[in-house]
């Protein structure tokens, strides 16, 4: 899996301002599916982050970077316990929670509306989406029903963060030096 492909869709990811990012890969091989998540995870381990694949879907996968330890706290935010326990996951159980959210992803080309929590977007924002009782404020990264403005900044935080990522990558600086 090349690293301007990682770079390209995890940039904030990889830079600390995001909790996680889902991108997806076409791969007709399993075995370098396998081999490329674990040449990732072996790069990034030191920096904390982790590489799963989460689902394949004919000859795509999804592919999942993320923080176990910002998610773990993500996930125990009120909101979110309460999204994520309506919906039968476990918030003091990451593991339960990523294997229900695989479960969930498996041979769907659907996500669960509450993918939003593993991806560190706003709880109240994931909730608005679920119920979509109300047009949301502005849509970027993800659909906006609370904090428009704070929104709207994260989302010019994480391009410049994407740009200058995507620089640096191309003038060959490693994966491994761009996760902090």
């Amino acid at each position: 899996m090349p690293e301007e492909v990682v770079v390209r869709h995890c940039a904030p990811t990889l830079a600390g301002l995001k909790t996680a990012s889902l991108f997806t890969v076409i791969s007709d091989s399993e075995e370098q599916l396998r081999q490329d998540v674990a040449e990732l995870n072996e790069k990034l381990n030191g920096h904390r982050i982790r590489v799963l694949v989460l689902g394949r879907f004919r000859n795509r996968a999804r592919i999942y970077l993320y923080r176990p330890d910002r998610l773990a706290a993500d996930l125990h935010k009120d909101l979110a316990v309460q999204i994520l326990c309506e919906r039968g996951y476990d918030p003091d159980d990451l593991g339960q929670c990523l294997d229900m959210l695989l479960k969930k992803l498996e041979g769907n080309d659907q996500f669960p509306h509450e993918i939003g929590l593993f991806l560190g977007y706003p709880p109240g924002d994931v909730q608005g989406f679920i119920e979509n009782l109300k047009p949301c404020k502005c849509t970027g990264i993800w659909k906006v029903y609370t904090d428009e403005q704070n929104a709207r900044k994260t989302f010019e935080r994480f391009q410049k963060c994407r740009d200058i990522y995507e620089k640096q990558v191309s003038a060959g600086i490693p994966l491994q030096r761009l996760a902090v």
